[in-house]
């Protein structure tokens, strides 16, 4: 395999590598399943059906961003984008960093409108059916759960193989390893232990990242400055030119290859955010004002991390490689991290790398399995299965699909890997499979006149075209259907764009041809809350204490959807705003002009990327902190006030950080229990 080409012997030892997986996996999962315990006991955050799923619908805005970026910080985020800055220099981590971060930016307006339309909601796919019937749902939940076969797969496609490159340790074991600790925090803490744990992972990813960059732009003996890197890829495109690249530069925008991967991960990105049940998970969860902010701000602080990532790593594996190039396998496998860190910083450049991408997978992953969970048991369980389960049941069936779903996702992604199916293969194919519901899905939310035929039939006619042009092209240009031809550029493109541009034909047509549904919203506001008193009662908690289980009143709802039709306009302006900022004023003049940069150039820009990343830093790491100041006081209060046998645990009404509950008055009525904090 490509994977045992590259590093032998592997820089670190097989028993760093179970203990990093292992290890590291439970150290997390315990921690986890101790807070959740805690937010239990101080904060009455039982794990009912609703908190497992919707965390109360009372997220913060930091902590939301922060799920965002580390839901976003997949393997490929740092594995691809170094990857294609190692094939197209300069151009390739800004086209990555720009073409992933529009969808997020957009996807904030759908996170309001489904805010808006169904504040009750546990899964889009509620939405659907709710809109459409039973034939479109199923249609949705099909290309739901293909986006999430394909997301986890890419995870431990790119895990496992970084893991056994840098440690030995056999792929497949990787891949079922990898899940372990995740599908515990997940099972005990839902959507809430996925949140906390996202900013724990996304910490430590930062401080790595951070690592990297001083490393090669100020104290490495290899390199060590912005000027030392310029000279040596100015050396390499020499030796090696890129054809395509003006004058075979690594050090321009104008990039022929590079322009035609931003397009496709542009186009598949689109299905990998929209189609993607986390994203929707996560904007159920935020406080009705904190929905737009949180994705705004994850948006713009995701941007840095593989534009800088890549902007270091693969420049520097281009830059330290020597007269022997990695091979296209190991490329497209995504090493040229791993190499570029091993070749800079030895042996602690493998142990950053390994905890980097692990990192990255186990946080996406804890997302991938809260949404896979969602829709197994809101869309499938109860919709179709059990409409009547109670709260305790329907925990149950969330506990079982998140270890089912992990124990299938191992197997095919062995499998894969057997195959020779690569994290960069599966990164490229994703838009041809699950981009062509990308525009039914959002106008579902957002226009009233869309009818059940064509949100049901235009996927399902866009994934025939896109497909058929895929295999077209591909055929047509190298004569052969393999894995390599079908993995090239120009059929991935074709099929990338057909995917999501062809309901553009379809929709209209199927609407006006079918009629217009004139849709009035009323029957997505009708979803209710799943009664969850019997999982209370068995926890000895009141119902109307535990978040997210008491609709708001009328006064609230009213305040909260005056907030929300405020900031819809807002979100509309300043994501095309930023969309065009990211995707035509900032790139495009620099390609249309063939600038080569000069050395000044390339220091600022590698400047403003570290400047940017420093931003990142305070938006995901220290603004949730600030933002849950309060609670954290109040749990650590409590925690101490009941190991000294000074107090039973405080209880407090959710939303409330100056009021605790007194537990001694049981008679009373929840609001009475409330009184004021001393």
């Amino acid at each position: 395999m490509a994977t045992e080409s590259l590093f032998s012997p592997p820089p670190l030892s097989q028993a760093f590598g179970y203990g990093i997986i292992i290890g590291l996996g439970f150290l997390f999962a315990f921690g986890m399943i101790f807070v959740t315990w805690a937010l239990k006991r101080y904060r009455n955050e039982v794990q009912t059906s609703e908190m497992f799923t919707t965390a109360g619908r009372s997220v913060k805005t930091g902590l939301i961003a922060s799920g965002v970026v580390s839901s976003w910080t997949w393997a490929a985020t740092l594995l691809q984008s170094s990857a294609v800055a190692y094939s197209y220099g300069v151009s390739g981590p800004f086209y990555y960093a720009a073409g992933a971060t529009v969808q997020i930016l957009l996807f904030a307006t759908l996170a309001i409108e489904l805010k808006r339309r169904s504040p009750n909601a546990h899964t889009v796919l509620e939405v659907i059916r709710a809109r459409y019937g039973k034939f479109t749902h199923i249609v949705f939940i099909v290309f739901c759960l293909m986006t999430n076969v394909l997301v986890t797969a890419m995870l431990l496609a790119g895990g496992s193989a970084v893991s056994s490159a840098m440690t030995g340790i056999p792929t497949a074991a990787a891949c079922f390893l990898l899940p372990l600790g995740v599908v515990m925090y997940t099972m005990f803490g839902g959507v809430k232990s996925t949140l906390l744990t996202d900013w724990a992972h996304s910490a430590v990813l930062i401080v790595l990242i951070f690592v990297f960059a001083f490393s090669a732009y100020a104290s490495n003996d290899k390199l060590g400055s912005p000027s030392k890197v310029y000279d040596l890829l100015v050396a390499a495109a020499k030796v090696h030119p890129v054809e395509g690249n003006v004058g075979g530069s690594y050090l321009t925008m104008r990039s022929r290859e590079g322009g035609i991967f931003f397009v496709i991960n542009l186009v598949g990105n689109f299905g990998t955010v929209f189609l993607d049940a986390s994203y929707y998970n996560k904007a159920i969860a935020a406080h009705p004002v904190a929905a737009f902010p949180g994705y705004v701000l994850g948006g713009l602080c995701w941007f840095a991390i593989p534009w800088l990532c890549a902007t270091t790593m693969g420049l520097v594996a281009l830059c330290l490689e020597g007269p022997d190039r990695m091979l296209p396998a190991d490329v497209t496998a995504g090493l040229a991290l791993p190499f570029g860190a091993v070749k800079m910083l030895g042996s602690g450049g493998a142990v950053a790398t390994v905890l980097l991408v692990f990192m990255a997978v186990t946080s996406a992953f804890s997302a991938q399995l809260i949404a896979v969970s969602s829709i197994f048991t809101y869309d499938i369980y109860h919709a179709y299965i059990n409409p009547k389960a109670s709260g305790k049941r329907l925990v149950h069936m969330s506990h079982l699909s998140c270890f089912a779903f992990a124990i299938i996702m191992a197997g095919f992604a062995t499998g894969l890997y057997y195959a020779g199916i690569s994290l960069g293969y599966l990164y490229l194919l994703m838009g041809v499979i699950i981009s062509a519901a990308v525009l039914p899905v959002s106008l579902s939310l957002l226009w009233k006149d869309q009818n059940w035929v064509a949100a049901a039939f235009s996927p399902i006619l866009g994934l025939a075209v896109s497909l058929t042009a895929w295999l077209v092209t591909a055929k047509k240009q190298y004569g052969v259907l393999t894995v390599a031809t079908t993995g090239s550029n120009n059929p991935m493109l074709a099929g990338n764009v057909a995917a999501l541009l062809s309901p553009i034909v379809f929709i209209p047509i199927l609407t006006f041809a079918f009629g217009r549904q004139n849709y009035d919203y009323e029957s997505m506001k009708n979803i209710k809350k799943v009664d969850d008193s019997d999982v209370t009662a068995a926890a000895h908690v009141d119902i109307e204490l535990v978040p997210g289980q008491v609709d708001a009143s009328p006064d609230q709802t009213e305040e909260e959807i005056a907030g929300l039709n405020k900031v819809a306009k807002i979100a509309r302006t300043l994501t095309v705003i930023m969309t065009l900022c990211l995707l035509i004023l900032w790139p495009m003049p620099m390609y249309g002009s063939s600038y080569i940069f000069s050395k000044p150039f390339f220091t600022g820009w590698v400047t403003v990327g570290i400047i940017w990343f420093f931003g990142t830093a305070f938006g995901i790491i220290v603004f949730p902190l600030w933002e849950g100041r309060a609670t954290m006081a109040h749990t650590i209060k409590s925690m101490y006030l009941d190991l000294t046998g000074k107090k039973k645990p405080m209880r407090m009404f959710y939303g409330q950080e100056n009021a605790t509950v007194d537990e001694s008055a049981s008679d009373r009525t929840p609001v009475e229990k409330v009184s004021a904090k001393e």
